[in-house]
């Protein structure tokens, strides 16, 4: 049968569970089971939601309550009770249920017939890989830095400096949005005499990723008019918009451009570690059903730092094998090229080396940054320590001297 099981952790007192998570089961499907007549048991039987598990940690406690501790429940929900959309099935397993104190939503495990009903990226890291002409080492993606209230030209030069650096893709800053010094649409069109300028000169492609803004109307519009201008590919903030606002646009016929998940505003329903949903299941799992083809994330490195354990299950959410096409990980902040060898230790090569300081910081500027990170990856790849690499490379070495 078609369903959805839910992995739930929450807090109580040991051998308190199993009426919690019967109470959940029957609360978020039906309703009541055992006053039910017989008859109508069997009639909604197929609409029940049953108890898969229950896994009490007797050595894990609650911080602040020392006489609970913690459990994991599973719960399956059958696809007969929701229409095949991820608002209904989120309201299903978790909608009320979050508001009913220390609650955590840990995973969700499509059958995979309900799984067919979301096909994913459009592109995933292969197709982008053969956009590039890369596929033997991690993509280099950088940032717009200071842009707000700069004029097109000022993005224009800041663009042609990454690229000439041998970054792989540029992003808009997630909070540039519509404004008469670089709108929209000139973006579009002055980033690509950019990069087609760039390309001439060096061979090298760079692709640029525009921010899709607006209200929520207005998106199906303005991502075909990019498509029509020639846009490589959209950043979507997509938890402020709704991971269903991310698949309308993905499946889209007349769009099709990568899409790039920014993880903005998700902090305020992921940072607890009781509360809300978990982040390799909203920003890894979930972001990658609705159809991102990459998945920005905080690096367990940086100062705003996802622990690292979450931080690489996080990553093996978008790139293990599964029914859909695979999606790039993207661990942003506090990145700079001394961190190449933990990164690609960490993620491999099917990942994106992301910076903002850490390309524009360089003392040799975004031109010195981009080729810094890039005699990194070269070096770790080869198996090259990068002090030794260094010394051949006086971009890197100033690189090192600057971050440690």
């Amino acid at each position: 049968m078609s369903s959805v099981t839910s992995l739930y952790q929450l807090y109580g007192k040991l051998g308190s569970f199993e009426k919690k998570a019967e109470d959940i089961a029957l609360g978020l499907t039906i309703g009541s089971w055992t006053d039910l007549p017989l008859l109508e048991q069997e009639q909604l039987k197929k609409h029940k939601g049953n108890v898969v598990s229950i896994t009490e940690y007797e050595n894990t406690r609650h911080p602040l309550k020392p006489e609970q501790i913690r459990a994991e429940i599973k719960i399956t929900y059958p696809s007969l009770n929701f229409s095949s959309d991820l608002p209904a099935i989120l309201t299903t397993v978790f909608g009320k249920l979050s508001l009913d104190g220390e609650v955590k939503l840990l995973d969700l495990e499509f059958s995979p017939e309900l799984l067919a009903k979301f096909p994913g990226p459009r592109f995933g890291i292969d197709n982008i890989r053969n956009s590039l002409n890369v596929y033997d080492r991690p993509l280099l993606m950088s940032i717009f830095k200071g842009v707000i209230g700069r004029d097109i030209d000022y993005l224009a030069e800041q663009l042609r400096q990454q690229a000439l650096g041998g970054v792989d893709l540029v992003k808009d800053d997630e909070i540039l949005f519509e404004n008469p010094l670089t709108p929209f649409e000139k973006r579009i069109t002055t980033a690509q005499e950019v990069l087609r300028q760039v390309y001439e000169e060096t061979g090298h492609r760079t692709l640029y990723a525009v921010n899709l803004s607006g209200r929520t109307s207005e998106l199906r519009d303005k991502a075909k008019k990019a498509k029509e201008l020639g846009a490589d590919a959209l950043l979507f903030n997509v938890h402020t918009y709704g991971l269903d606002v991310l698949q309308e646009l993905v499946e889209d016929n007349d769009i099709q451009l990568p899409f790039m998940a920014h993880p903005a505003y998700s902090g305020s329903f992921t940072s607890s570690p009781s509360y809300g949903v978990a982040s390799p299941l909203l920003l890894g799992k979930l972001t990658r059903y609705a159809g991102a083809d990459f998945s920005l994330f905080p690096s367990p490195y940086g100062s705003v730092a996802l622990e690292k354990k979450v931080a690489l299950s996080l990553g093996e959410e978008l790139t293990k094998v599964s029914a859909v096409k695979r999606a790039f990980p993207v661990p942003s902040a506090g990145i700079h090229p001394s961190l190449v060898p933990l990164l690609i230790e960490d993620y491999g090569i099917d990942s994106i080396i992301n910076a903002g300081g850490g390309v524009h910081g360089h003392p040799a500027g975004a031109i010195g940054g981009g080729l810094a990170f890039r005699q990194a990856v070269t070096a770790v790849l080869n198996g090259i320590p990068l002090v030794e690499a260094a010394d051949q490379h006086h971009e890197l070495k100033t690189a090192i001297e600057l971050w440690g």
